[in-house]
């Protein structure tokens, strides 16, 4: 099972995986949080974000091969311009939630999926977004109620990630707002991460789960990050997107495994 915050984390965080582990026969589902209706897009007159964003998850699930899409009902949370908690936010949004009462929830569908594996977020939310940080709270202790075996921690290897953006400004002028420093303390560095998984066989279905969530390509007043990506040529994103990281706390430090159900040691 694979919790996310918003419909096109999945996307961008674990569709090769995901799609890695239907193609092997595995049982993958998908479960968000909140429909992520508070997302930048530009919307034609009648249109519900929220909905759209949820028909845009399903598309995406149906082509990583998820048999089944869940979504908790909360409110999407917001972020505010400072990248905290938004100050005008929903009364039902998931940042505000029970932890406890989202935990059973997510426990439920755990057990009745008698699942092996639930994929969360790191501690930090990866880039700290507010509904992210409370994924890893809530999955953490969903899996503890139903007793899942495995969690993992979906990431992103920091380090080459900054190099690579550093050079990219030499070439590429980034939005105002956007400080390559803000990653130096994001996500996971290169010496915690447990699981480097190769998903470059399934980079047709990554990219094409990117581009179901047609309405995070627009909006706002720069370049969104999802179209960027889709811009990449075929070969490099392969080699750029064709790696998805994950820590398993439980693992010793200097782990290095490359499968979601790899044991320790191999």
């Amino acid at each position: 099972m694979f919790f996310h915050a918003h419909p096109d984390d999945e996307a961008l965080l674990t569709a090769g995986t995901m799609a890695m582990l239907a193609s092997e026969g595995h049982r993958v589902v998908l479960v968000v949080a909140t429909a992520g209706e508070r997302g930048l897009a530009e919307m034609r007159p009648g249109e519900a974000l929220g909905e759209t964003r949820m028909k845009e998850l399903y598309e995406s699930a149906a082509v990583l091969g998820c048999a089944r899409v869940e979504c908790l009902g909360y409110g999407d949370s917001g972020l505010s311009p400072q990248g905290g908690v938004a100050d005008e936010r929903p009364d039902n949004a998931f940042i505000d939630a029970d932890s406890e009462q989202a935990a059973q929830a997510l426990a439920a569908i755990l057990e009745e999926e008698n699942a092996d594996l639930l994929s969360i977020y790191d501690p930090a939310g990866g880039y700290g977004h507010p509904d992210h940080v409370q994924v890893h709270r809530v999955g953490k202790r969903a899996a503890q109620i139903a007793g899942t075996e495995i969690v993992l921690e979906a990431t992103v290897n920091r380090d080459p990630l900054v190099k690579l953006l550093r050079m990219a400004g030499r070439v590429y002028r980034f939005p105002p707002e956007f400080d390559v420093r803000t990653f130096e303390s994001a996500y996971s560095s290169s010496e915690t991460i447990t699981h480097r998984v190769n998903v470059r066989r399934f980079a047709r279905q990554k990219r094409a789960a990117m581009a179901a969530h047609v309405s995070q390509a627009s909006g706002g007043e720069s370049d969104r990050t999802l179209a960027v990506m889709l811009k990449v040529p075929g070969p490099v994103y392969r080699l750029v997107f064709g790696t998805e990281w994950f820590v398993r706390r439980d693992l010793p430090p200097g782990t290095r495994l490359d499968h979601p159900f790899d044991r320790w040691p191999k």
